[in-house]
């Protein structure tokens, strides 16, 4: 029952902070909001203020925000096929931009509570860092000539190097210096470790931003060179669907809260990124459909375009079962 409920508060997360996006964007480009759902099918609770219903539905899958004239001709002048291309852009892209921020949100907090990991060091007595000359204080500019801006990059870059002499730069005092590091290989994982540790800041606001805006960007770099994989049909069994990530939220919250928000964190890069594929339904098609309009100086028949989109969501609705299908098998049988 843990699993579950804090799986639907996750999943209502995700979905409330992307819809979010559009529905504030929206609202700040006088734009007529019919409708904000969480979930699909069946109405469960309602509430209806000013021109809007806020709604909670009984399929917990996703969510809408449905605006006057998104896939319909009407000669309301808040209609969102009667405002310009660059608005209509930006309320589109402002639900995927949302989950990027929830995650930024997520990991700069997590830092601020547990600590962030820094470039500062200090060095393990008689290992290979401290008989090289690194010394308590030392801060960890480049490894190899590479530029390091965070713990992970430099745990990253000795660890694949194992029995290998690295030139590592440090600060001291504002002073530059290089220094060659033997690195050892750990018996038990194989890695190359030279015998330093992180220094952490804990409740720092800036460090624990930096941190959530570089793991962010990191985690999205890692999901978009995977994409073309999806594309060609060879990432498809990497996808999981809700009863998947319900497993993968109930494993996380056996080890604490911080994994369960670092997981809600990356799975909500995931939806940001995926949202703006230029598949029908998602966000990014709709972004395709609103370039043509740029470039062709009209627009496209918003009725061809919804049927489009009508399709494509019945397809995403296919993957779908099929996921949950396999995931039921994985998982459960």
């Amino acid at each position: 029952m843990n699993t579950i409920a804090i799986s639907i508060i996750v999943f209502g997360a995700l979905v409330f902070f992307h819809e979010l996006g559009h529905f504030l964007v929206a609202k700040l480009c006088d734009i007529k909001v019919n409708e904000f759902s969480l979930g699909f099918g069946p109405i469960l609770v309602s509430l209806k203020k000013g021109e809007t219903l806020y709604s909670i539905r009984a399929l917990p899958l996703g969510g809408y925000v449905k605006m006057e004239g998104e896939d319909e001709k009407t000669g309301d002048p808040r209609a969102f096929s009667n405002k310009p291309v660059g608005a209509r852009m930006a309320v589109v892209i402002s639900g995927p931009m949302m989950n990027l921020l929830m995650a930024v949100i997520l990991i700069s907090l997590i830092g601020f509570f547990s600590g962030v990991a820094t470039t500062k060091v200090t060095v393990i007595p008689n290992s290979p860092a401290e008989l090289a000359g690194i010394k308590d204080g030392d801060i960890i500019a480049a490894i190899d000539d590479k530029k390091i801006s965070s713990w992970d990059e430099t745990v990253s870059i000795i660890s694949q190097k194992p029995n290998q002499t690295l030139e590592i730069e440090i600060l001291r005092n504002g002073e530059k210096k290089e220094i060659l590091v033997k690195t050892e290989q750990e018996p038990e994982t194989g890695r190359g470790v030279i015998g330093i540790k992180s220094v952490v800041i804990r409740y720092s606001p800036l460090h624990s931003l930096k941190t959530g805006i570089q793991k962010t960007l990191w985690a999205s770099s890692m999901i978009l060179s995977s994409i073309p994989r999806l594309l060609t049909g060879r990432g498809l069994s990497d996808l999981v669907g809700p009863l998947g990530i319900a497993h993968m939220v109930g494993e996380a919250a056996r080890v604490g809260i911080f994994n369960v928000l670092y997981l809600t964190a990356f799975i909500s890069i995931n939806l940001g990124l995926l949202n703006l594929l230029p598949v029908p339904a998602l966000d990014g098609s709709r972004l395709v459909f609103l370039f043509v309009e740029f470039l062709r100086g009209k627009p496209i028949d918003p009725e061809k375009e919804g049927m489009i989109h009508f399709l494509g969501f019945a397809l995403l609705m296919l993957l779908m079962v099929f996921v949950l299908y396999r995931d039921f098998m994985r998982l459960y049988m």
